[in-house]
């Protein structure tokens, strides 16, 4: 039996493949020759997991990958109709990003309790300023979200005092259903979206929803830009409507130099950099290894992706 092909979407630095040796020819392509090369693969790893050339080339003629893995917790950039209905299995990454979320989440939240960025910027023009910060224990926390992101946020609040309300589709036991989410953002000190990008949740934080939180709340995103209409942010926080905000994700990314997000009063920006720590493309390279290893002798996966709902589903 013939060596199975392994294509690499690829992306610097690459994945450390060396137990693979022997065992898989792998194949490089970048997005111009991905469409090309996709009909001789048998997995399809997306190493560049920020790409969206998944979705563009794969509607077409010839044979695809029975399996697709990408590094990333989010699955929305690969996704299109004719890879939803095909029997191709589609992976993601969860199991390495949940808890370094969790912590910048945490971070988040005291630094904007604290006003750590106004002590920064005071030492910075050596004023000395005495201030009264927030306390965290005791607050009300909406992490929008039942996955293990979400769900790794609200134990990690909670550690904080925090009483977290998690909120995600449908209803489960320890999980609101989504039709409780408008009354819980109107209690909520932390609004924390954490939630997949689907057609249903798209545009989710709007001008309305921002318009039930409390004048003291603040709002966090670390799930996908598009979760969030911007410009209603925007407003929200220039009109005091909500007292802060953090994002992680942007609708348009990387964020541009002349981006009026930069000057947005209240607001923290990061650069898509909440799960990412210290070794964690390594790591990334290491799950797919066993991912690997548990397709080659034909068990079965953890991981996989509800290609119709658009995440991996919680069974617990």
């Amino acid at each position: 039996m013939s060596e199975p092909t392994l294509l690499v979407l690829s992306a610097d630095p690459p994945p450390r493949l060396g137990k693979l040796t022997g065992r898989v020819r792998v194949a490089y392509a970048d997005e111009r020759s991905l469409a090309s090369r996709l009909s001789d693969a048998d997995v399809l790893l997306v190493w560049d997991f920020t790409s969206d050339a998944v979705r563009l080339a794969w509607p077409g003629d010839g044979p695809r990958p029975r399996w697709v893995h990408t590094p990333s917790a989010g699955v929305d950039r690969l996704l299109c109709p004719e890879l939803v209905e095909s029997d191709t299995v589609v992976t993601n990454a969860r199991g390495v990003f949940e808890e370094p979320i969790a912590e910048y989440v945490a971070g988040l939240v005291l630094a904007m309790a604290k006003d750590l960025p106004g002590t920064l910027e005071l030492q910075r023009q050596r004023r000395w300023r005495h201030r009264e910060g927030l306390r965290v224990a005791g607050t009300r926390a909406a992490v929008v979200g039942a996955g293990p992101i979400g769900r790794a946020v609200a134990r990690t609040l909670e550690a904080l005092g925090v009483t977290v309300a998690v909120v995600g589709r449908t209803e489960r036991p320890g999980i609101h259903g989504s039709e409780e989410l408008d009354p819980l953002l109107a209690r909520a000190d932390w609004v924390v979206c954490a939630a997949p990008l689907t057609d249903a949740t798209r545009g989710m934080f709007d001008k309305r929803r921002f318009g039930l939180m409390q004048p003291s709340a603040r709002f966090i995103n670390v799930g996908r830009g598009q979760l969030v209409v911007e410009d209603d942010l925007v407003a929200a926080l220039k009109g005091r409507w909500i007292a802060g905000a953090a994002l992680d994700v942007f609708v348009s990314e990387p964020l541009t130099p002349d981006s009026a997000l930069w000057d947005v009063p209240g607001l923290l920006i990061s650069p898509h950099m909440s799960g990412d720590t210290v070794g964690w493309r390594d790591r990334l390279g290491e799950q797919f290894v066993e991912l690997y290893e548990m397709w080659e002798a034909g068990k079965p996966f953890p991981n996989v992706v509800d290609k119709k709902r658009g995440y991996v589903p919680m069974h617990d």
